[in-house]
């Protein structure tokens, strides 16, 4: 899954494909690299960040979902949590609804039931503003699988199919950096609750405190590498920025292991 943010503050691509041009280019470049879906974003999650109104998002994602799904047979997952957003992402055509939120916004679940296709359901703590002012678990793994335990259920109740639900363990949101590295090594205690799994740790803050440095550029190699380690843990789908070096690496892995 390649990250497309159609953003002016992500916090590692943000103003990159903030235009249709960009965007195309950016596309052209995925399919290159061997892309298998698309995520499009139009509200940056990044830590501290600020939520943005109904419209401006709007009218960020809709053309750029346009023109992929016109000039593209690859599939497209929205990267949403209003449920308007959703509504209108699946008509312009996504076909997949990726909620950091994990449908718990006011009609986020009937939304996705009545566009009827599949969802993604993360773990966060907290709202992007401030979920990383101090968070602080018990037992991250117990809490974070409860909480996916608890959203899977929600979804079931709500009519949605469980062969329709991804889960996300939320690498970077309301978590420490010892929070995301015992979760990463627990990935597999997840596969018991039924559901495929996506993981997106790509160029995560999380990378900082192992290779020394804020430079965005130096998370690339353990973006990669802990990209490579959760498909070997289990994860059905990755979300990532640099889809090149992660198709190579995956297929090294296919080839060799």
């Amino acid at each position: 899954m390649g990250i497309l943010n159609v953003t002016p503050d992500s916090f590692s691509d943000g103003g990159r494909f903030n235009s249709l041009d960009r965007v195309k280019g950016q596309v052209e470049l995925m399919e290159l690299a061997g892309i298998d879906m698309f995520d499009v974003g139009g509200e940056s999650t990044r830590p501290g960040a600020e939520a943005v109104s109904l419209q401006e998002e709007l009218d960020r994602v809709l053309p750029a979902i346009e023109w992929i799904a016109q000039n593209s047979s690859k599939p497209i997952s929205i990267d949403t949590y209003k449920p308007e957003v959703m509504r209108q992402a699946v008509l312009t055509g996504a076909s997949l609804i990726n909620d950091v939120n994990a449908l718990q916004a006011e009609g986020a679940l009937h939304m996705a039931k009545e566009m009827a296709v599949p969802v993604c359901v993360m773990h966060k703590k907290g709202v992007p503003k401030t979920m990383q002012d101090q968070p602080y678990y018990q037992d991250v793994v117990a809490e974070v699988k409860a909480f996916l335990e608890q959203r899977i259920e929600a979804c079931e109740q709500a009519g949605i199919a469980k062969k329709d639900i991804l889960i996300d363990l939320g690498f970077g949101f309301g978590k420490r950096f010892e929070d995301n590295t015992l979760l990463f090594k627990n990935i597999e205690q997840f596969s018991d609750l039924g559901c495929e799994m996506l993981v997106g740790v790509s160029r995560k803050r999380m990378f900082r405190d192992i290779v020394g440095t804020d430079d965005i550029r130096e998370r690339l190699i353990p973006s990669v590498t802990a990209t490579v380690l959760a498909s070997q843990k289990g994860a059905k789908l990755v979300r990532v920025h640099d889809v090149l070096q992660t198709v190579q690496a995956l297929d090294t892995l296919r080839y060799l292991d």
